[in-house]
């Protein structure tokens, strides 16, 4: 970056231009990439005091001869001569005050800069630099360097560092470089740049370091004004150097190297021990290979090759072995630069572009352009720009006026040329008109134009001059002309208009200021991450702005949060939008997404809601082994953490029968196994577990299996009789109440009879049920009962029945327990299940009966199932034909019981019988019908009358749930002619079909008699015939098959199915359908015996027709097989038949 001039931007240039710098001052400076020439006569040029490397050496101060001078390309005051010669150690005239100068420039961003300052060896010191934010958008960039190119970021390390701040309140950045234990080396002077778009300020102070006693300082040749290189090589090898002896280096680098630009150098070292690891490095950076550096190893010695060495390449080396290093300088030479091919005189007019070119005699060489005398400056707001390509330098002028007419001319190190321009002025055109502009709130506005002639305007904003601000900038260059808005305002909407000076054109432009949507993160954690306590109330308030105010959408895996009352909910206000959670819970954790949009533009974010809480209880814990006064225990984390890591554990001891638990452990337990001490033997205990993490401790986990000591368990308990029969007793009871640690084995049952002391067991193992029935006893005797339960440590107690049992079957009358939903007629719909439950005692196992209507129930129709305690009717799909009344007789030896239930299957009603047209008068028509023949096995409900005008026949509802057969229908339209038909309704809905009038009704005009034309009745009567015959067929045994067949007939005709001249009806294995005339027999899993001749028989009041086909089923997975591979039928059933004849037995 260039530093700052010394010349003020709007200075003018005195009229007397200073003369040309002869060729022989030096012109080349480092900072725009180039180098001052080494070893010409006549010039002294040294470079700046504060280049260095990146360990970088200082200048020696008060040596003589050593003190550098300022860049000679440093632009002059105005009106004054170029700089005199000065000798070597004597800094020019006026040097401090330009510097001064220079840092006391209006400050565009520093509101504090950075001050020189020094320091003690060893010692550490900070420089500080604040920025001021309330103009900017974003963070400005910032750049520390030493001297002039050296940037300090890359140095970043032990004895650097590099912070940056922002303070929200203030809205101040604070950047701070801190130098950690300085050394001699740092001295020198340093600089700050910050940037921000186009705004550019800089800033430079100098560090000072205190010289230890007895050191010597380090000289930088690079800063110390020396140019004759080549002597000095020369006597630095004549010095004779007092060396420490290197461990790694048996040779090492010599002082310094010096090469022609684009020639070829090579450093070389040789190592004591050829294992140890070489790096190169050139300014601190180290040197990997490529076709510039060239690495070779020959045996002890390291070579490094340079090719095509630039300005660039002048610079510090060092190699590193192991701990050691040895350095080197390198200096590059430049030849001087000819001048091939002169400038030539031009002619343009105003607001055009001029090029005025010249030839050197290098590719990118260095040259300076004079205007009248005065050097050129390009810069971001200069009209000049010089262009290089090659040789070829190009001086561009964009918009030149008559304020560019003079002499211009070009110097080079070793040669200069010079030619006139001339710039006159020519008829104004608009080149380029302004634009209407929409801007977003606080970016620039640039109202630009461009006319032909480079003249200068006026500005007006509705109507009023617009004058220049700090944030309003006017500028003129060339033919161009812009009005520049920093930060743009929502006052700044208008009119705007630019006038050129003597001429009657206006060019207007509307501004419109907008502001695109923004959200502001910066109190967020990292990641956008906001973590909450499950069951707190969550209230995230993000700051937002737009203009105009943006709609704001919380989302959450696409579904969107709405604002209102609800749990989760979103709060707008002006400056913020307010995500609210009340009673965070677990489910609430995830990403929630907030967009804003208005006209200018969208706004995104997502914000991670992480809800943690205490964990989980762990799984009850595991007793894997129990001593007479111990235990060990285990147990598994928790399946959920809470969404903070587990820190440990809490365990909890407690007797069985005791509700008081007792902690056992008042430090965490990182482990998932503890070992419970001091516990009574014989006593059941129960352990639990708590689980600890930040937010708190879990609830308990369940209590671990109860365990004791090794003990015997206590005696079952509840036993009782549970039936008995003539010959058996069952008998059943409960676990003992205290089980010990040694767990429940088993039971043994014994019984004794009555009046004898000889208990005998009632099983031979032990029975781990807690219900057993013991076999052959006698009947009419009396036996005592009593159980053990037994466990590792033998058995418990017995538990004795109270009072002797008598062996025989105690009888229990029936008794039936009708639902109360079946006391009332049970209805159901046609094609609905029908599934009853009915419940009933009685001891031994009644005997059950059901009737319908009186009669025995088809089973093929109806299923009953029965069992002890219920009978259960079931009709999958329920026909009009299971209406009726339903007993049900429970019998138990003399004793009887019997129940009824009603069943009602209902269906649609068929429509009305006739519908009849009683009258026409007027706009009206009297209608009556007669109800129909099927009720549907419901009450009629009401009817639906529509009509439909006989052009069209579309039909519409006229009445709905009319109870009466006879209605008047009125609002008819005169001259049209109407039919009409009628649907009833029942608790299932409307008919299925309509009756229709089989006359109209015309509803004559006034005055006019219309007679209806009379037309014969089409008979469309016709006997049943078959359009597609039945086919001869054959089936798999196993698999469905299929009969089809299609017929004809008018009226519709009725389709019986029959089997060898055998109706089929009611037969669950067949399916018969009918639909448009195509008849279907499906026969269900078909067997052998259900081959046969089939025939279709179709009957209406015309004739009867029949039609018949063989059906043969071939059994077996050979025939299925030889099917589905082609083979024709005739020839399997050929091969079947010889198959049975060799093997009768096996068929």
């Amino acid at each position: 970056m260039p530093e700052p001039t010394k010349k003020e931007e709007n200075e003018v240039p005195a009229p007397a231009p200073a003369p040309a710098p002869p060729p022989g001052e030096p012109s080349k400076e480092k900072e725009a990439g180039t180098t001052p020439a080494k070893g010409e006569a006549g010039t002294t040029p040294a470079k700046e005091p504060s280049k260095e490397k990146e360990a970088g050496t200082t200048p020696a101060k008060g040596e003589a001869g050593t003190t550098p001078a300022k860049e000679p390309s440093k632009e002059k005051k105005p009106g004054t001569a170029p700089a005199k010669e000065w000798s070597v150690g004597e800094p020019p005239a006026g040097e401090e005050q330009d510097k001064q100068n220079a840092n006391s420039q209006l400050s565009t961003l520093f509101v504090e800069k950075p001050q020189s300052g020094e320091v003690k060896v060893g010692e550490n010191i900070t420089f500080i630099a604040k920025v001021k934010a309330e103009d900017l958008l974003r963070k400005p960039t910032i750049k520390w360097f030493k001297g002039k190119w050296m940037d300090l970021a890359s140095k970043a390390g032990k004895h650097l560092q590099l912070k940056e701040t922002f303070e929200r309140h203030s809205r101040v950045y604070t950047f701070e470089m801190q130098i950690i234990k300085a050394k001699e080396n740092y001295a020198g002077n340093y600089r700050c740049e910050v940037t921000y778009k186009d705004k550019f300020d800089s800033c430079s102070f100098d560090l000072e370091v205190h010289e230890s006693t007895g050191t010597t300082p380090n000289i930088d040749i690079r800063s110390a004004g020396i140019t004759d290189l080549r002597g000095m090589l020369k006597r630095l090898k004549r010095m004779r150097r007092v060396e420490k002896k290197s461990a790694a280096f048996s040779k090492i680098l010599d002082p310094a190297y010096q090469v022609d630009k684009g020639g070829r150098v090579r450093f070389a070292v040789e190592l004591a021990d050829p294992k140890l690891e070489v790096k190169w490095y050139k300014n601190g950076q180290e040197i990997r290979p490529s076709t510039k550096y060239i690495f070779e190893h020959k045996g002890c010695e390291r070579i490094m090759f340079i090719n095509n060495c630039g300005l660039t390449d002048d610079s510090e080396y060092y190699v590193t072995a192991g701990d050691e290093k040895c350095s080197t300088e390198l200096f590059v030479r430049e030849p001087p630069v000819m001048v091939t091919k002169q400038l030539e005189d031009t002619k343009a007019y105003c607001g055009e572009r001029v090029e005025l070119e010249c030839e050197v005699s290098e590719d990118d060489a260095n040259v300076k352009w004079f205007k009248n005398g005065e050097e050129i400056i390009p810069g971001p707001k200069s009209r000049y720009r010089i262009k290089v390509d090659g040789k070829k330098h190009i001086l561009i002028i964009e918009g030149a006026t008559k304020a560019d007419t003079a002499e211009y001319s070009v110097m080079t190190t070793g040669g200069q040329s010079s030619a006139k321009l001339s710039v006159d002025l020519k008829p104004l055109k608009i080149l380029t008109p302004l634009t209407d502009q929409t801007v977003n709130l606080g970016k620039e506005i640039c109202l630009k134009c461009e006319i032909s002639e480079n003249i200068s305007g006026k500005w007006t904003k509705n109507s009023l001059p617009v004058q220049e601000t700090d944030r309003l900038k006017i500028i003129h260059k060339g033919r161009i002309h812009k009005l520049v808005i920093a930060n743009a305002l929502t006052e700044d909407e208008g009119d705007y208009v630019f006038a050129p000076d003597a001429y009657s054109v206006t060019l207007p432009a509307k501004v419109h200021v907008i502001d695109p949507p923004r959200i502001n993160l910066d109190g967020l954690g990292p990641d956008n991450t906001v973590t909450v306590i499950a069951g707190n109330k969550l209230r995230l308030e993000i700051p937002i702005s737009g203009e105009p105010p943006p709609k704001v959408i919380w989302s959450r895996a696409d579904k969107a949060i709405m604002e209102g009352s609800g749990r989760i909910r979103a709060e707008s206000y002006p400056d913020s939008s307010t995500l609210v959670i009340d009673v965070a819970e677990r489910d609430d954790s995830g990403v929630y997404n907030i967009s804003l949009k208005n006209e200018a533009g969208e706004a995104h974010a997502s914000i991670k809601v992480k809800v943690v809480d205490i964990p989980d209880p762990p799984v009850a814990p595991n007793v894997k082994e129990v001593g007479d006064d111990w235990c060990i225990m285990t147990w598994d984390p928790p399946l959920y953490d809470g969404g903070s890591p587990i820190l440990g554990y809490f365990i909890e001891r407690k007797k069985k029968q005791s509700s008081r638990w007792m902690r056992l452990n008042f430090d965490l337990c990182k482990e998932t196994t503890f070992e419970p001490k001091k516990m009574i033997e014989g006593v059941a205990y129960e352990v639990r577990i708590f689980a600890v993490n930040a937010v708190g401790i879990s609830k308990p986990s369940m209590p671990s299996r109860p365990f004791v000591p090794l003990a015997v368990t206590s005696p079952p308990t509840l036993l009782a009789v549970d039936s008995v029969t003539d010959t058996t007793v069952t008998m059943k009871w409960r676990p003992p109440d205290q089980i010990g640690a040694a767990g429940l084995d088993g039971y043994v049952l014994e019984y004794c009879y009555e009046g004898s002391d000889n208990w005998l067991p009632a099983h031979k193992d032990l029975i781990d049920k807690t219900k057993f029935t013991i076999t052959d006893l006698p009947t009419d005797a009396k036996i005592f009962v009593r159980v053990k339960a037994v466990n590792a440590a033998g058995a418990s107690e017995p538990k004795y029945y109270s009072q002797p049992i008598l062996v025989k079957q105690i009888i229990e009358p029936p008794k039936i327990r009708i639902p109360r939903h079946l006391k009332q007629t049970y209805i159901r719909r046609v094609g609905e299940a029908i599934n009853l439950v009915i419940p009933f005692q009685g001891k031994p196992k009644p005997e059950l009966t059901w009737k319908k209507d009186g009669k025995e129930i088809d089973k093929n129709q109806i299923n009953i199932r029965n069992s002890e305690t219920d009978s259960i009717i079931f009709i999958r799909k329920a026909e009009r034909s299971h209406s009726g009344k339903y007993d049900l007789e429970v019998k138990v030896e003399k004793f009887m019981e019997t129940a009824s239930i009603d069943i009602q299957v209902v269906d649609r009603p068929g429509p009305p019988q006739v519908v009849k047209i009683d009258d026409v008068w007027g706009e009206n028509v009297a209608l009556s019908w007669t109800p129909p023949k099927d009720d549907g096995n419901a009450a009629i409900t009401g009817y639906t009358i529509q009509k439909a005008d006989k052009k069209s026949m579309e039909w519409f509802t006229v009445i709905e749930h009319y109870h009466r057969t006879s209605a008047t229908i009125s609002e008819l339209v005169i001259g049209n002619e109407y039919y009409f038909r009628v649907f009833s309704e029942n608790m299932c809905g409307l008919s299925e079909d309509a009756t229709m009038t089989k006359e109209s009704a015309v509803i004559a005009k006034d005055g006019k008699i219309y007679k209806n034309p009379v037309y014969e009745d089409f008979d469309f009567t016709e006997a049943p015939m078959f359009t597609q015959p039945l086919v001869n067929t054959y089936a798999v045994a196993g698999y469905n098959a299929t009969l089809n067949c299609s017929v004809r007939g008018n009226p519709k005709p009725k389709i019986t199915w029959m089997k060898n001249k055998v109706t089929i009806k009611d037969d669950p294995r067949y399916r018969m359908f009918s639909n448009q005339g195509v008849c279907t027999l499906e026969i269900r899993k078909p067997s052998p015996y259900d081959g046969g001749t089939y025939c279709c028989k179709a009957v209406n009041d015309l004739g009867t027709v029949e039609i018949e086909c063989k059906l043969e089923v071939k059994g077996g997975l050979s025939f299925c097989r030889l099917l589905l591979q082609g083979v024709p039928p005739n020839i399997i059933d050929s091969y079947l038949r010889d198959l049975q004849s060799s093997n009768p037995e096996e068929y």
